[in-house]
């Protein structure tokens, strides 16, 4: 079995970027902090899902085996008070909200975890991992619920770089023996779902929730462990806390954290906020790789600017790559000069023949490059633009037909290896236009059959020679968003982007 690829990796817990070391070679585990699933799922919850999803896709190209976790917590606090509201069983409500991430994360085109454990379902793993965490002295009972001792724990803090002696944690039962604390079983309240255990009724605390699925799927140590940027304290600090002390043995060799969209203000994107825009929402109007593409054009430990435009630039962008593979398709497909290799057409067409030949022979090698390199989406997104341009360039050639065959066999071929690195520009020529058709003339309040039954009417007008018609009825397709291309093959339209 061939040795995978190898890559380096920005760890959060030494502020280095380093070279991935496995536990096992050829083998990565990975645990991803999940959903709290209380409500449908948002753009800034896609961030962390499309960074995840495409690392594992690309890692899995690369020849890696990759056990991915990602966990539901369906016991909260957020959760119980929702089902309060609504009068709804918190489990039920949970339930309802899973079905719906799994639509709308299956609509996105994500691929699902080889495993989603769930807190319901873990609660053995909770209550033995706090059981021995009490055995050897890291933990406290009081009043009915189980408080870890930061204290006993004298790295408390490697993480995140927080001080103990500064800190408070949002637990504020009582019988808590210092401020920072935290609970890693909650006494039952009046009205919360509870379970039994050697301390009475009650419930997890929601850091424990992590460290008990993590081992209990992967082992005492892991690989990679990865979530939101907003997640590294207090929930990750916690995490390292308990699990080391758990086990006796590091946790988590490497910490992935992407970083979190911020709105024109500044202020990040987030439900208790109230400026989230829904995952389904968005699907309904945009094609799921313009989504994706947003997603994953800046590198994915900085923040990702959102505005009411982003989705249509997003959409915009992916078009223009999708144009140039098309272009470079109908190249490869023409005929030209017979056997003539690709250096021969670059020394008969000139320099954009040659530009174009150079960045097609490169794009592997810098492709993976620039994944390999901390996961750098951007640059990898940034490599297929430059792609684009040349190919069009080199489309503009007035004998590009006859001579820029085997350039542009190149090309597709380097398009293609993108495609299968990002999951991304995976649609069948002319999909893509007809999915883009079908979700953006429903906010122009058009259907394609409405566009259709104009353009069959402009046509008939041009038959009669009614200039006029004809001019009119493009010019009231091109106000409503719509624009018609005339061609040899007759008119062809597309939605304004």
């Amino acid at each position: 079995m061939a040795t995978p690829a190898p890559f380096r990796l920005y760890n959060t817990l030494t502020k280095q970027t380093e070279p991935f070391v496995p536990l096992q070679e050829g083998a990565v585990s990975l645990y991803v902090c999940g959903m709290t699933v209380y409500d449908h799922i948002h753009i800034g919850h896609g961030r962390a899902m499309v960074a995840f999803d495409a690392f594992v896709r690309y890692l899995r190209h690369r020849g890696w085996a990759v056990r991915f976790v990602r966990n539901f917590t369906d016991i909260d606090d957020k959760i119980i008070r929702r089902a309060l509201e609504r009068g709804e069983e918190p489990l039920a409500l949970a339930q309802r909200y899973i079905d719906a991430f799994h639509e709308d994360t299956d609509a996105l085109g994500l691929a699902r975890p080889d495993v989603e454990p769930r807190v319901s379902t873990s609660m053995e793993a909770i209550l033995h991992m706090t059981e021995h965490l009490i055995a050897k002295g890291h933990a406290y009972e009081a009043d009915g619920s189980v408080w870890f001792s930061v204290q006993s724990f004298p790295e408390y803090g490697k993480l995140s770089r927080q001080r103990v002696d500064e800190l408070r944690s949002a637990d504020e039962e009582s019988g808590k023996r210092h401020p920072a604390d935290f609970a890693l079983w909650k006494a039952c309240k009046p009205g919360e779902p509870t379970w039994p255990s050697p301390w009475g009724q009650g419930r997890p605390g929601w850091h424990i929730e992590c460290s008990a699925m993590s081992r209990e799927q992967l082992g005492a140590q892991i690989d990679i462990h990865g979530g939101g940027l907003d997640l590294v304290f207090p929930h990750h600090e916690n995490e390292v806390a308990q699990s080391e002390c758990a086990s006796g043995e590091p946790f988590a060799r490497y910490w992935m954290h992407n970083g979190l969209i911020t709105m024109a203000s500044g202020q990040k994107m987030g439900k208790s906020l109230g400026n989230v825009f829904n995952i389904r929402e968005a699907l309904a109007v945009f094609p799921a790789e313009a989504l994706r593409l947003y997603l994953l054009q800046n590198h994915y430990r900085t923040a990702l600017p959102w505005s009411e435009t982003s989705l249509t630039e997003a959409l915009s962008m992916l078009a223009r790559l999708y144009e140039a593979k098309e272009v470079a398709g109908q190249l490869a497909r023409e005929p030209g000069e017979a056997q003539e290799s690709p250096a021969a057409a670059a020394q008969a067409l000139g320099e954009d023949a040659a530009a174009a030949l150079a960045l097609a022979e490169g794009f592997e090698a810098r492709l993976y490059g620039a994944l390999d390199e901390d996961f750098n989406t951007a640059q990898a997104l940034a490599l297929a633009f430059e792609l684009a341009r040349a190919v069009n360039r080199l489309a503009g050639h007035k004998r590009a037909k006859r001579r820029a065959g085997p350039i542009a066999a190149l090309a597709l071929a380097a398009f293609e290896r993108f495609s299968a690195a990002l999951h991304l520009l995976g649609a069948a020529p002319g999909e893509f236009t007809e999915e883009v058709k079908r979700k953006r003339l429903a906010p122009l309040g058009l259907t394609a059959e409405e566009v259709e039954g104009l353009l069959a009417a402009r046509a008939a007008a041009r038959a009669a020679k009614d200039w006029a018609e004809s001019d009119r009825l493009r010019d009231l397709l091109d106000a409503r968003g719509v624009a018609v291309m005339d061609t040899p093959a007759g008119a062809e339209w597309r939605v304004k982007l």
